[in-house]
């Protein structure tokens, strides 16, 4: 059962309070070059992203944040560190979040001023607490970066805010380490009723971050646990996009889109499966029909399963049925038999 959350909006994107769980990435681009930011954020759009962040280091570029709204179609965070000033700059430019750790950012008045900035233009902050963000205090009390740690940072962020009555929150605590992120996300749904950011931090390169990813996130999708998610990959941003929609279906939690089904290959197999299999895979990533394709090789499940599906291969000795529907459409020798399938399924 999915935990209701209170709602916030960010630009027009609604998080928690029963929204569907949207997907993040973050740009890798100098933020202070507008076109360039705007290019990759267009592009992490049109890969299937809800919603972007940009590092905003200094001055220039929060100041560049008014030029790249103008270029973009989709919600706009802007990642502030210990500089409330730039949380203020980056309003003014009409940035739709923000990501700031109130605690970081100095005096009371100067929390005060960016949440009064927030409220005015209704934009939302997350508290982001990682495992080595945690205040020394906190990691002394508990022995280190514990998911009770973590949790305790981000609640005491949260209640600077409350205290000078803002409330539009929304919270992450990650870790590199998985079973911490997910006792820590546990802990912190338990204890509140704000929307949660889920992801592992620095969870590593595209293969292994996908998996650490894959783990952690999925995990507590299948609790019902997270609003909005970043697959955080040492890789192309845009690697991190299909990744987190890839987890929100495997987890029942995204709808739509192509599934995709392949079988691991074995000594009945009698076509090169698996190049076929990730050209297959790779030429559906443009496709957005809500639809099942299956890719199979061999006689024994290989039929049975490409008839479940709406579209799908059956592998033979160098050839392969191609089905539609539960029947068989023709016959295809194995060079062609990827061309004919894509073609069979843009033409519907």
């Amino acid at each position: 059962m999915e935990k209701k959350t209170r709602k916030i909006v960010a630009g027009g994107l609604e998080i928690g309070g029963g929204a569907p769980v949207s997907v993040q990435t973050m740009c890798n681009t100098d933020t202070r070059d507008a076109e360039k930011t705007a290019e990759q954020i267009k592009a992490a759009a049109a890969a299937g992203c809800d919603i972007v962040r940009v590092a905003v280091p200094d001055m220039e570029a929060a100041k560049t944040i008014s030029e790249i709204k103008k270029r973009i179609n989709v919600p706009l965070v802007a990642d502030i560190h210990f500089d409330y000033r730039l949380a203020l700059e980056a309003l003014a430019g009409g940035v739709d979040k923000i990501r700031i750790n109130p605690g970081n950012i100095g005096s009371e008045d100067r929390v005060r001023a960016v949440a009064r900035a927030c409220e005015e233009r209704r934009v939302p902050i997350r508290i982001g607490v990682n495992s080595g963000s945690v205040e020394k205090a906190i990691l002394a009390k508990f022995g280190g970066p514990t998911p009770e740690a973590l949790v305790e940072s981000a609640l005491g962020h949260a209640r600077i805010l409350e205290n000078v009555g803002f409330g539009d929150v929304c919270i992450s605590v990650k870790s590199s380490d998985v079973p911490t992120t997910v006792r820590a996300y546990r802990l912190l749904s338990a204890s509140c009723d704000y929307p949660l950011h889920l992801g592992v931090t620095e969870a590593g390169t595209e293969y292994l971050g996908a998996i650490n990813s894959a783990v952690g996130i999925g995990t507590l999708l299948m609790e019902g646990i997270g609003d909005t998610i970043r697959v955080s990959l040492t890789a192309d941003p845009l690697r991190e996009v299909p990744a987190g929609l890839a987890i929100l279906r495997a987890a029942g939690r995204r709808k739509g889109g192509v599934k995709f089904v392949s079988c691991p290959t074995c000594g009945r197999t009698q076509i090169d499966l698996i190049s076929l299999a990730n050209e297959v895979q790779k030429r559906l990533e443009g496709i957005t029909k809500d639809i099942t394709v299956a890719v199979m090789g061999c006689v024994v499940n290989g039929p049975g399963e490409a008839r479940e599906a709406d579209y799908g291969i059956a592998g033979g000795k160098g050839e392969g049925l191609i089905f539609k529907k539960g029947e068989i459409i023709k016959k295809a020798p194995f060079e062609t038999l990827a061309d004919e399938l894509i073609e069979l399924i843009e033409r519907d």
